[in-house]
């Protein structure tokens, strides 16, 4: 199991067109990746899930993956994280 912690920039958060971005880059890895935030935990391949947890500018968010590709995961999905855009 790996995982980080990384703070939403963005304006508008992870919601519609920055979720979408999130769950498509989290489905090209074949372990298993969840979203973070305090005691909830959702699956990061789920559109609904991402949304559910109405992720702000400035929450602070962990990603968690688990299975033979996971640093990778984790380190594309910070990365994608850091670099939406408005």
């Amino acid at each position: 199991m790996y995982s980080k912690t990384v703070q939403v920039t963005n304006s508008v958060g992870l919601h519609a067109r920055p979720a979408t971005f999130f769950i498509q880059k989290a489905n090209e890895f074949k372990c298993s990746i969840w979203v973070e935030i305090g005691t909830r935990r959702i699956n990061a391949k789920s559109l609904l899930g991402i949304l559910s947890l109405g992720i702000v500018k400035g929450t602070e968010i962990t990603i968690i993956a688990d299975g033979a590709d996971e640093e990778a995961a984790v380190t594309a999905l910070i990365e994608l994280v850091q670099k939406l855009d408005d």
